[in-house]
């Protein structure tokens, strides 16, 4: 095996290592705004597990950032929560997410 061949197989791991961490980093942000919109909402228990289960698991491979803040929004209208907040509070799930992998891999 050339020095090539070994180069490349190192950036297709990275590669393949990234798309899992941010696999499982948007997956873990969209269960905690889940959880934070049911809440919101007035959901507790099997009710807000659920709600957040679905934000999760809906469309898991083709759902981008906007679907799931339009779905949420939406969801939170009638409750006078502004699109904003909800970016932002996606916002800190994502970091608050990436902290739980980083800790967990430790």
């Amino acid at each position: 095996m050339t020095t090539f061949d070994k180069r490349e197989q190192g950036f297709e791991a990275k590669f393949a290592h990234d798309e899992e961490l941010m696999f499982k980093v948007t997956a873990r942000s969209n269960k905690l705004l889940g959880l934070w919109a049911a809440s919101q909402l007035g959901l507790s228990g099997d009710a807000a597990a659920s709600y957040a289960a679905a934000l999760v698991t809906e469309h898991l491979e083709s759902r981008t950032i906007d679907e799931v803040l339009d779905q949420v929004s939406g969801d939170l209208r009638g409750k006078g929560v502004a699109r904003e907040q909800v970016a932002q509070k996606l916002q800190e799930c994502l970091h608050q997410a990436m902290q739980q992998l980083e800790a967990k891999k430790e």
